[in-house]
Parts: C-alpha cells; sequence; structure tokens
C-alpha cells in the first residue's frame, strides 16, 4: 500500500488574509506535512497523525497548543481527539487547561475504559501521567483578547489522516477553540462530528463547531464512503446538507483505496499533503 498523509492548519480570518501570514503558515504546513511523511515510513497511521498534529500544536501559527485563542473569561481551554480506523476506538480531551499537547493526552487515554475527559478530570489525569504545567498564551493571543478582536472567527484547528503502508488510516484534530466563547463550551474537534475514521476512511475537520456537529460532518462522510461513495462525492453532498444553516466548515480526508481529497465551504483553508515528491498547498 502507497502511504499517504493530509495535515490541515484551519482557517484564517479575513483580518489576516495579508499574503505574509498565508505564506508564513503554508510554510510550515509544508515542513511539517514533509517530516509527518517521513515519519510515516517507519511508524503506523496512527502514530503518525498524533505526530503530525503534536507538531502542528507546537506552532504559534496555529489555533491549536501554542498560540490557542483565549476564552471570554482570559483563559485558554485545549480539545483534540484521535480516531484508529483499524480498531475504530476514539479517545479525546475537552476543555482541559495548562498542558502543552492536547492530542498526546487523547493517545494516553486510548488504553483507557473512559477514552474522554473533560476539564479539571482531563487536567487531573494528564498530571498523573506525566505532563507538566504549560502556558500555551502567546503574546498576539493576548492581544487580540484586550483589543476584543472577536468580531471575525477565530478559526485555526489543525488536523491530519494518515494511510500507512499496511492500508491502515487514523485521524487527529486538536484546537484552541473559537476565542471569546462561553467557558465550558465543547466544539467539534473532540467528537465523532469533527474527527473519525474506520478501515474505508478517515476525516479531520475544522471551521464552526456547531455547524460541524449540526451536520455530523466526519462521521457522515466516513459512512457514506462505507456505503460505496467516492471520498469526494460524500463530502459534496454532506457539505450540501450544511446550506441551510449556512455551516462553516472545511475537511481533509484520505480513503483505503488512496483517494485524498480536501473540501471547504469558505476560501480561507489552510492544508498540505505530500505523496511521494509531490506537496500542494492551498
Amino acid at each position: 500500500m502507497e502511504q499517504k498523509i493530509i495535515i490541515h492548519g484551519g482557517f484564517f480570518s479575513e483580518s489576516h488574509t495579508n499574503q505574509e501570514v498565508k505564506q508564513a503558515k503554508q510554510e510550515a504546513l509544508s515542513e511539517i506535512v514533509q517530516k509527518s511523511y517521513q515519519y510515516l515510513e517507519r511508524h503506523t497511521a496512527l502514530e503518525t497523525s498524533i505526530y503530525a498534529v503534536s507538531l502542528l500544536e507546537d506552532c504559534d501559527l496555529f489555533n491549536a497548543g501554542l498560540g490557542s485563542q483565549i476564552q471570554s473569561d482570559g483563559k485558554i481551554r485545549l480539545s483534540a481527539s484521535i480516531m484508529d480506523g483499524k480498531t475504530e476506538k476514539f479517545s479525546g480531551v475537552i476543555n482541559i487547561e495548562d498542558v502543552k499537547n492536547a492530542v498526546r493526552v487523547a493517545e494516553k487515554l486510548m488504553v483507557e475504559e473512559d477514552r474522554v475527559l473533560s476539564g479539571s478530570g482531563a487536567l487531573d489525569y494528564a498530571r498523573q501521567n506525566g505532563f507538566e504545567y504549560f502556558n500555551p498564551e502567546t503574546p498576539q493571543r493576548r492581544m487580540e483578547y484586550e483589543e476584543k478582536l472577536n468580531a471575525s472567527i477565530g478559526l485555526g484547528t489543525v488536523g491530519c489522516v494518515a494511510l500507512d503502508k499496511e492500508g491502515n488510516i487514523a485521524a487527529a484534530t486538536s484546537t484552541g477553540g473559537k476565542g471569546f466563547e462561553i467557558p465550558g463550551r465543547v466544539s467539534d474537534s473532540a467528537t465523532v462530528a469533527g474527527n473519525f475514521a474506520n478501515a474505508h476512511a478517515g476525516i479531520s475537520c475544522t471551521g464552526v463547531g456547531e455547524d460541524i456537529v449540526s451536520g455530523g460532518l466526519s462521521v457522515k462522510i466516513v459512512t457514506r464512503v462505507t456505503d460505496g461513495m467516492s471520498l469526494e462525492a460524500a463530502a459534496k453532498k454532506s457539505f450540501e446538507e450544511l446550506k441551510p444553516y449556512e455551516g462553516f466548515a472545511g475537511i481533509i480526508g484520505i480513503t483505503s483505496s488512496g483517494e485524498i481529497y480536501h473540501c471547504d465551504s469558505h476560501p480561507y483553508m489552510v492544508w498540505a499533503s505530500y505523496d511521494k515528491e509531490v506537496s500542494v498547498f492551498s
């Protein structure tokens, strides 16, 4: 099986559409997707999707991990999940504070009976498993918070879908939220609406979490692929179903046959894929 990988860096708001920011994000995605492709040569799809998302979390250009959006009470809360298409196991953390890589906490939870934790319970679990205190705030996010730049949507969720040499698929997604939200708000990133994989396909979403949850987007697309549709057809049909409420979303995906696809309802999603020698960006 020919290995493949695709990653995304979420959307960027209209206030950040200048070429300098876009180029910086594309350069970061290029470096991360190539590193992750090399990692995939020696690791499983699940291990690689976690690795790629952890690199994205460590890059302050994106809204996950370092550089996450600040919520309305001045705190940063992270959510992330992973799903192994081979075992069809899902794990995640919701609104966890003061850790560096939420996706790595989700990885730890994969072996537990209780595989999705939130808030203080997620933080207690992280501390018990060696995750030390880390403040993901950056001066840029603090400035945005203090200036109350919440007129635009803070979309920079990150994700990865990988297909390994054994034909296994996995997906991972991580976010710092939309910014200025009510504390306790749950987005799509740590649910099967925003991150889903089985033996047939894997999907990672970005966009407005409420719209993605309303559409059950990831699981809907994967189910349609499982039932025989192409990834492109499944995605297009599912995006048509977002139109009645003007759903704001973007997806990346891979199928077990090697079909790789991305689409979005708005033109500002940034992504990269790596297939042998070819990298592509938007």
